[in-house]
């Protein structure tokens, strides 16, 4: 079982880590031209964050049923399950396209974006929403291949799009002079080649597809449990992302200077979250596998060695940023207030992954279940007690650990009710 689980979860983790490798590049392109630069960049990610976060059901509530479509060996389910993805994936992203500037509008009133970087982060954002399609294209794409227990897949398409925007960005950026929107076009151009080579790695699976018949993948009986599965997951999505949204607001209220520091600081939590997303992916594949298979010997060692694997990484990471923290904050950025203010907040940084862990290899474990009432449930729980926590500390506490003491009392109570809600009901979660 452990070889199962590292063959899936090691292209994850390279996956997943080219990902704040990208975010991390632009980042620092952008804090040497200003901190004008580097706020808006951030809000405009923030905005993409939600966005297409909110859309992760493409993904998650694909992995979950192809995987146990897998498992029972019906190739009619993964199917049908990948053309429906991909069909509401074209109308969200079609929809995103439409209503792009009002979008933006209503996300910069939430961020409380200030007009010395309005500017630019309408521009980056106005170039960067084309490559909606693309981005809710291949969540679906991911879902199906991580279904199939596949991770070699997803990571050699995130591998090509990460170094062609990586080039096009250093060169838009530096070498024509582009500015923020250099970096925006970066990744608009290497989506859209991702794309293309998603689907061409989809044309490899043409023994095992049926023919889409849109009488079959809009057949109401079945539309009711993607749109189930989907709509749990959307909900349990916006609720997360709130959280993340509500972080960056308040940063944003305090100022440029805070609000930078604060995005530094969210790089920490970025590095962790997509390497143990890696063995939360495998989970998915693992745990979807044999639930649809109905062996419950090997999902339930599945489920416990996921946690073990999380653990582990989690402790590698907190030993990272205690010793190396102040380093890695220089490679961001040479602005010394940004650098002094992320330094105080150094010791929360490390703690994180210890308690934030189980949060993520839970739900790859109910993601893998479908169980997507209960994860929608731990996830609206745990945003309460966040807000609760926050507008309690911050009359006691400084801004800077008062929220992050409740940013990281989120991930931690999520974890564990999450994993009290599994030993509870096991095989029958829903």
């Amino acid at each position: 079982m452990n070889r199962e689980i590292l063959r899936l979860a090691l292209p994850n983790i390279l996956s997943n880590i080219s990902v704040p490798l990208l975010s991390s590049v632009d980042t620092a392109l952008m804090g040497h031209l200003s901190a004008a630069h580097l706020a808006a960049l951030g809000v405009a990610g923030m905005i993409f964050m939600f966005l297409y976060s909110n859309f992760g059901f493409l993904r998650m509530g694909t992995t979950g049923m192809v995987a146990q479509g897998f498992g029972a060996g019906s190739h009619r389910e993964l199917s049908l399950t990948l053309w429906r993805a991909l069909l509401l994936a074209g109308a969200l992203a079609g929809m995103l396209l439409l209503l792009h500037s009002p979008i933006f509008d209503l996300g910069a009133w939430l961020l409380g974006i200030e007009p010395g970087y309005e500017g630019l982060a309408r521009e980056y954002f106005t170039i960067r929403i084309w490559t909606a399609p693309a981005a809710l294209g291949f969540y679906v794409l991911s879902g199906f291949f991580f279904g199939m227990q596949n991770a070699r897949y997803p990571l050699y398409i995130t591998l090509l799009v990460n170094l062609v925007n990586i080039l096009c960005s250093l060169y838009f950026v530096q070498g024509l002079g582009w500015g923020i929107a250099g970096a925006a076009w970066g990744t608009v151009v290497a989506q859209t080649l991702g794309l293309g080579y998603g689907f061409w790695l989809l044309g490899r699976y043409r023994k095992v597809l049926r023919r889409p018949v849109i009488a079959e993948i809009l057949r109401w009986e079945e539309l009711r449990r993607f749109f189930h599965v989907n709509r749990n997951i959307f909900i349990r999505t916006v609720a997360l992302t709130f959280a993340l949204a509500f972080f960056y607001a308040q940063a944003a209220r305090e100022g440029e200077t805070t609000l930078s520091v604060m995005i530094l600081m969210m790089q920490f939590m970025i590095w962790m979250s997509f390497a143990i997303d890696g063995f939360a992916n495998a989970a998915e594949s693992l745990t979807g596998r044999y639930y649809g298979a109905g062996d419950r010997e090997k999902f339930f060692a599945a489920v416990r060695l996921s946690l073990a694997w999380g653990a582990g990484l989690a402790f590698a990471f907190s030993l990272l940023y205690a010793l190396g923290g102040e380093r890695i904050v220089r490679i961001f950025t040479d602005q010394e207030g940004v650098i002094l203010g992320v330094s105080e907040l150094l010791p929360l940084a490390a703690i994180l992954p210890l308690l934030a862990f189980a949060a993520f290899i839970y739900d790859g474990i109910f993601i893998g279940m479908t169980a997507v009432r209960s994860m929608r449930n731990a996830v609206l729980a745990s945003t309460l007690l966040y807000l609760c926590a926050y507008y309690l500390l911050r009359f006691v506490l400084p801004f800077g650990y008062a929220l992050w003491i409740s940013f990281m009392a989120f991930f931690l109570f999520r974890g564990l009710l999450q994993g009290w809600m599994f030993r509870k009901r096991g095989w029958d979660l829903d």
